[in-house]
């Protein structure tokens, strides 16, 4: 079975204003809760690899979803607080998709 990835910029920032030097990413707080999520689920089916920079920096939170023979996914404007569910249901999906499309809702 192919790989499945998940990768997370871990330097994203939704805000527009400065983000104070102590405060985390907005990318961080992303990885750390879908890196929790996962734990608990026990979501062995696919990677999470934190990356520096998907180039999408105006957009907020940013994730790509990848496998070898499939399309790959951007997500955009996520929410670290809420996002991290929807993400690893996504993520279900796409493993489960022989040719990984997933019909948008």
């Amino acid at each position: 079975m192919p790989k499945h990835t998940l990768f997370v910029c871990k330097s994203c920032h939704r805000s527009s204003e400065e983000r104070p030097e102590t405060s985390p990413f907005d990318g961080t707080i992303l990885l750390e809760k879908l890196n929790s999520l996962c734990d608990e689920l026990h979501a062995d089916k696919f990677e999470i690899h934190p990356v520096k920079c998907l180039w999408a920096c105006s957009q907020g939170c940013v994730v790509a979803v990848s496998s070898q023979d499939k399309p790959t996914y951007l997500f955009v404007n996520l929410l670290p607080e809420e996002s991290p569910a929807a993400l690893v249901e996504f993520m279900q999906l796409y493993i489960k998709k022989r040719k990984g499309a997933i019909a948008w809702e």
